[in-house]
């Protein structure tokens, strides 16, 4: 490897505890496209032909619950979407879906929303703000928040 290449994560594999059930989440309300199936043990999901984006197994989940909140794990898996508008298209199947948004934030340099996948993992979903008005300190440092905005006029499009 190049010693000036950096590595990019490139997909998630999640334990789940019911295939059918996790593949309609990603699918129907995330918009994925289901690219490869191994019987009832695992499939492999993305947007656009990549080969997957989102993994999902019952190798060592099937018919488990979901981790406790309060313990280690997988906080959340980051969905970055291209633009504010394909971002509240994707909050809105979210609410339409029924899951609840438990979280949103307009962090400075990008606006994110947070819910539950069906097995319990937490999702985000956000759009980065062009860099240009990324907030920064006189230093050049990033300046990030954690401040609430209205959800319900973002969900309408505007907020």
């Amino acid at each position: 490897m190049d010693s000036m290449a950096k590595p990019c994560i490139g997909h998630t594999h999640l334990k789940v505890a019911d295939l059918e059930r996790a593949i309609a989440f990603w699918t129907d309300v995330m918009g994925m496209d289901l690219m490869v199936r191994y019987g009832d043990q695992a499939a492999f999901l993305s947007w656009g032909g990549y080969h997957h984006h989102i993994g999902l197994n019952t190798w060592h989940s099937a018919g488990g619950t979901a981790a406790p909140k309060h313990h280690t794990g997988l906080f959340h898996v980051a969905l970055l979407y291209p633009t504010r508008e394909a971002l509240v298209t994707a909050a809105n199947r979210v609410a339409k879906a029924g899951i609840e948004i438990y979280g949103h934030a307009d962090h400075g340099v990008s606006v994110a929303l947070y819910f539950d996948d069906p097995d319990g993992n937490g999702v985000e979903i956000y759009w980065d703000k062009p860099e240009e008005d990324w907030p920064r300190q006189e230093d050049g440092s990033l300046i990030m928040v954690n401040e609430r905005f209205d959800l319900a006029g973002f969900l309408a499009g505007g907020g």
